[in-house]
């Protein structure tokens, strides 16, 4: 996604968002998948019914989708990256457009971004929602600063990391950090005592709201965050601590950004 805004950036394209409802439920099954009816289904109770398009749950639906998706890109001329199967590219003159979609979430960089949106819903008969220049995007606000300069910064799901942490401890995070780890720390000789069962979900979801924070752009926490996730089995209540700091450190900084900058140097 940062490689697709900046190239956009670099090459004069719109960077438009959109999200494709009821994603699965466009495809197809290739597989013979069958339910008996339950009372649900009134006088079809008791009926064997054959399912006909890719139901949410089904262990094969998010290919079904991947495959009707890929068939629709590869109808409007584009064709994967071969470093990046989620990105799709194709020549426009003298530049190339893309499409990076996840799941049902598309970002696109293209000379008339509406161009292909009105193509998947007039011909493909996708319904879109939020379509339109890219401004959130997979937990991501996306604007432009006062130097018109493209601008990422995941502000909105760090907000929704501290409301969580607020409703699990009863408290804000402690904002008087300046890192996300103690300088020279060693969460591996920790030895404190065990977490147990409730401390242990706590300490996973943490980690695992950090971990997407990391990849949608704050990169200054990578190391911690990658340190404390060898110990998401079993964790000490040093470990839990450790967490609550980095929540500290995003608190502090939540407004830090990444600038997609394209002037210097002249790649």
């Amino acid at each position: 996604l940062r490689l697709l805004v900046f190239l956009a950036e670099l090459n004069g394209l719109d960077t438009w968002a959109t999200d494709i409802g009821n994603a699965y439920l466009e495809a197809l099954m290739l597989e013979s998948v069958f339910i008996v009816a339950g009372p649900d289904f009134g006088e079809r109770e008791g009926h064997t019914l054959v399912i006909y398009k890719a139901l949410y749950g089904l262990r094969t639906s998010g290919l079904r989708w991947h495959e009707r998706f890929a068939d629709c890109l590869r109808d409007m001329g584009f064709v994967t990256s071969k470093s990046e199967p989620d990105i799709w590219m194709r020549k426009n003159g003298n530049v190339y457009e893309y499409i990076a979609f996840y799941v049902d979430d598309l970002a696109i960089a293209a000379k008339d971004p509406k161009s292909i949106t009105d193509i998947l819903m007039d011909k493909h008969k996708f319904k879109l929602k939020g379509t339109g220049p890219i401004s959130y995007h997979l937990g991501c606000d996306f604007f432009r600063d006062k130097n018109g300069v493209m601008c990422m910064s995941p502000n909105k799901y760090i907000e929704k990391m501290i409301s969580t942490y607020e409703q699990m401890f009863g408290c804000k995070p402690c904002t008087k950090v300046s890192s996300p780890l103690v300088i020279g720390d060693q969460p591996e000789i920790d030895t404190s005592e065990l977490l147990g069962e409730s401390g242990v979900q706590q300490y996973q979801s943490l980690i695992g709201a950090m971990q997407w924070a990391v990849s949608i752009g704050r990169i200054d926490i990578t190391t911690a965050v990658m340190t404390l996730s060898g110990f998401r089995t079993a964790p000490r209540v040093g470990h839990l601590d450790r967490a609550k700091r980095v929540y500290g450190y995003l608190s502090k900084m939540r407004y830090a950004i990444i600038r997609v900058r394209t002037e210097e140097p002249d790649y």
